[in-house]
């Protein structure tokens, strides 16, 4: 037998004579009622590190697992959380803690803390000159870094039981990701700590919503769909970008000043050569290439030494043509920018971001190499795709 809620019996009523309406009303309801739950089932055990990891160590292992961030892990009692929340992971049978998860780190944070505010790099080295230096830095522990950075200090949790529309306006907040717990138990200690308990987490990240809406979304936000991505309001013309000759080392630090995960590379010849160690408005400027925070994590370590002093496209290069970044694919290579027409629909810009892999799309007036017009982030969706849903309700 099935069970009406009185929200569900509420809404038939509206419809009843109208059985198209009704039908699509069910499946909207159903949507913003999916559970956090439900994405991150079939997801693999949460990838971690444990405090004591060095920052080499954990730079291999998000290279090995091919992840973007992994949480660091400590012994109980010794570490305040990120953002002064602990989240615990305790044994299933007797809920014993057995480690505190006291932040995020991606491979940003480990290259900015490489880049850091130092004088090794200089105009015209080959890199000998601050080897040591890199070996030293990476030999630090992780937790030595932690809230360094602000993507470090963002370590959220969703209960499990949290609904897909209150999940996304987390995530359309700029959040990338979320740790689950799966036997989740919390309690409020000392008024604002708040303590998450689960035998087992996993990582929701806006990806997964995004795949989640793909797949299960596409009838009942059809109209937002075909619309086009202006239209949708997902466009954000602000652009900051980095020039074609910006150094690798400058440009990790622009994205760690700049809290960004990705910059454009355009063609800034008119720019001065103080100019290149900055972020610019990229807007109106010929697009040549992505620095992504993403693509970093196919940054060997051993060959980073001599490959932080070149410029961003061509570290990129290095990047991608290292065997640890991946086999070659043409269709979901890197290498290829991923754009779009501000007359694009919605569908298309998700089917590029989800085939494709990336977290966000360029805009431009012309696919190959086109004039850089604006940005559609996955930030962007989440959040033009949760106003379509409350919208509809």
């Amino acid at each position: 037998m099935q069970i009406i809620t009185p929200n569900q019996r509420d809404n038939t009523m509206k419809t009843v004579s109208k059985s198209d309406d009704h039908d699509q009303m069910m499946m909207i309801s159903n949507i913003r009622d999916k559970k956090v739950r439900e994405l991150v089932l079939e997801k693999r055990r949460l990838v971690e590190v444990p405090y004591t990891a060095t920052l080499g160590d954990t730079m291999n292992t998000l290279v090995t697992h091919r992840v973007v961030a992994v949480p660091v892990a400590a012994p109980p009692g010794h570490w305040i959380g990120a953002g002064g929340s602990m989240i615990m992971e305790t044994d299933k049978k007797s809920g014993a803690v057995r480690k505190h998860y006291i932040g995020m780190v991606t491979m940003l944070d480990i290259l900015a803390h490489i880049a850091g505010d130092s004088n090794e790099v200089v105009n015209g080295g080959n890199g000998d000159e601050y080897s040591s230096d890199i070996d030293k830095k990476l030999s630090v522990s992780v937790s030595t870094i932690i809230g360094h950075c602000l993507e470090g200090l963002s370590l959220w949790t969703l209960h499990p039981n949290t609904s897909l529309i209150d999940c996304m306006e987390v995530f359309s907040k700029g959040i990338h990701r979320a740790l689950v717990p799966l036997d989740s138990q919390m309690e409020n200690i000392s008024g604002v700590e708040l303590v998450e308990s689960s035998s087992s987490y996993r990582m929701l990240t806006q990806m997964d919503v995004l795949k989640f809406i793909k797949a299960h979304g596409h009838q009942e936000l059809r109209d937002l769909m075909v619309s086009t991505v202006r239209s949708a309001g997902a466009v954000t013309d602000t652009v900051l970008a980095v020039t074609h000759r910006t150094r690798a080392i400058d440009a990790i630090k622009c994205l760690r000043n700049a809290s960004l995960q990705a910059v454009p590379i355009v063609e800034a010849s008119d720019i001065p050569p103080e100019g290149n160690n900055q972020l610019i408005n990229g807007y109106g400027r010929r697009l040549v290439g992505t620095f992504s925070a993403t693509d970093l994590r196919g940054c060997p370590v051993d060959l980073m030494q001599s490959w932080l002093p070149l410029n961003v496209r061509d570290f990129m290069a290095r990047v991608y043509k290292n065997p640890s970044h991946g086999a070659p694919d043409l269709v979901n290579s890197p290498r290829l920018l991923v754009t779009c027409h501000a007359d694009s629909s919605l569908l298309e810009v998700i089917d590029k971001l989800i085939t494709r892999h990336v977290h966000r799309v360029w805009v431009v007036n012309d696919y190959e190499y086109g004039t850089l017009l604006g940005v559609i982030s996955l930030t962007d969706i989440i959040r033009a795709v949760r106003a379509a849903l409350i919208s509809a309700s």
